[in-house]
C-alpha cells in the first residue's frame, strides 16, 4: 500500500511545538519586516519530525561527515529551516532578530556558507534534487550509511531540471535519496492546477523510478511513521508527497497566494499573528 489511508490537510489543531516553532518564524518575519510566510508554515512539521526524529546530526558539528543531509531545495520557505536550526542549536535564536539584516547571517534565502546547518544555498529552483543526487552518489562511493532528504516546493518541479535529476536517480537505483514534495497546490500567484498542473504527481514519481508515499504533511504521527520507513524499496529512491496547506496556522495567510511573500509587516501584523499562534 502506497497511500496513506486518510490524507487530511485541515480542521486539526496545532500542538505546542507546531506553534513555538511558527512563533520562531514570525520572530524572523519581524526581524527582517518581510519574508515568506505562507511558504515556510507549509512546511513546519515536515521539518519538524525530520530533525525532531529522523535525521542524524551534531549542532555542535554541522559539517560532521557521518550526518544525514537535508536540502531545503525551495530556498524561499528558509524562515522554516532558521526556526527549526535555531531550536536545535545550530546558531542562537537571537540571529532570528537580524533576519535580512546586513549585520545578520540569515538571508531571504539560505547560504550554505554563512549559516550553520544549511546543506546547500537554494533559492533559484530546480538545482536541490541534483545537489542531493551528487551527495548521495559521493555517499555510496565513500561507503557511508548516511541519507539525503530533499524538500523541494511544488511549483518549483515545474523546473525541467527537477526531472532530470529524477532520471538520473533512478537510473542509479539510489535508495539514500529521499524526495519530498511540499504539496500545498498554491504557487505565488495562482493555484498549480492553473499554473501548471502537476497531477497524477505520484505516478510521475513511480514512473522516474521512484517507490511514492503519500502523508498529510501537517500529521506528526503519519509523517513520523513515513519517514521511518525509507528506504521504501532497496533499489530504489523514495518521493514522499506532503499535502499541505500554504500559511497553515494562520487564518488570514492560509490557501492565500497574498500570502507568499510579504515585504512589508506592520508592528500590528505581527502582534496579531503572535496572537493566534498563543
Amino acid at each position: 500500500m502506497t497511500h496513506e489511508a486518510h490524507i487530511r490537510v485541515v480542521g486539526d489543531d496545532l500542538d505546542d511545538r507546531s506553534l513555538a516553532l511558527r512563533r520562531l518564524v514570525v520572530r524572523g518575519l519581524d526581524g527582517g519586516k518581510r519574508g515568506h510566510l505562507g511558504s515556510a508554515f507549509s512546511l513546519i512539521e515536515t521539518l519538524r519530525v525530520l530533525y525532531d526524529d529522523i535525521l542524524r546530526y551534531d549542532p555542535a558539528a554541522p559539517r560532521w561527515a557521518g550526518r544525514d543531509r537535508c536540502i531545503l531545495s525551495k530556498g524561499h520557505g528558509c524562515l522554516a529551516l532558521y526556526a527549526i536550526l535555531a531550536d536545535k542549536g545550530f546558531f542562537p535564536a537571537d540571529e532570528l532578530d537580524r533576519f535580512c539584516q546586513f549585520d545578520g547571517i540569515l538571508g531571504g534565502h539560505p547560504e550554505r556558507a554563512k549559516v550553520p546547518g544549511v546543506e546547500a544555498s537554494t533559492g533559484a529552483l530546480g538545482h536541490g534534487l541534483s545537489i542531493g543526487i551528487g551527495q548521495a552518489l559521493a555517499m555510496r562511493l565513500q561507503k557511508r550509511d548516511s541519507r539525503v532528504f530533499v524538500i523541494m516546493g511544488d511549483g518549483e518541479i515545474n523546473e525541467g531540471s527537477v526531472w532530470e535529476a529524477a532520471l538520473s536517480a533512478g537510473k542509479h537505483k539510489l535508495s539514500n535519496l529521499v524526495a519530498m514534495v511540499d504539496y500545498n497546490k498554491l504557487q505565488s500567484y495562482d493555484r498549480t492546477s492553473v499554473v501548471q498542473d502537476l497531477e497524477p504527481l505520484a505516478d510521475k514519481w513511480r514512473a522516474f523510478g521512484f517507490a511514492v508515499h503519500e502523508v498529510d504533511g501537517h500529521d506528526v504521527a503519519q509523517l513520523h511513521r513515513v519517514l521511518s520507513a525509507v528506504p521504501f524499496q532497496r533499489d530504489k529512491p523514495s518521493a514522499i508527497i506532503c499535502h499541505t496547506v500554504k500559511g497553515r496556522g494562520i487564518a488570514a495567510a492560509e490557501g492565500n497566494p497574498d500570502w507568499h511573500h510579504k515585504s512589508k509587516i506592520s508592528d500590528d501584523d505581527v502582534a496579531a499573528m503572535y496572537a493566534e499562534l498563543a
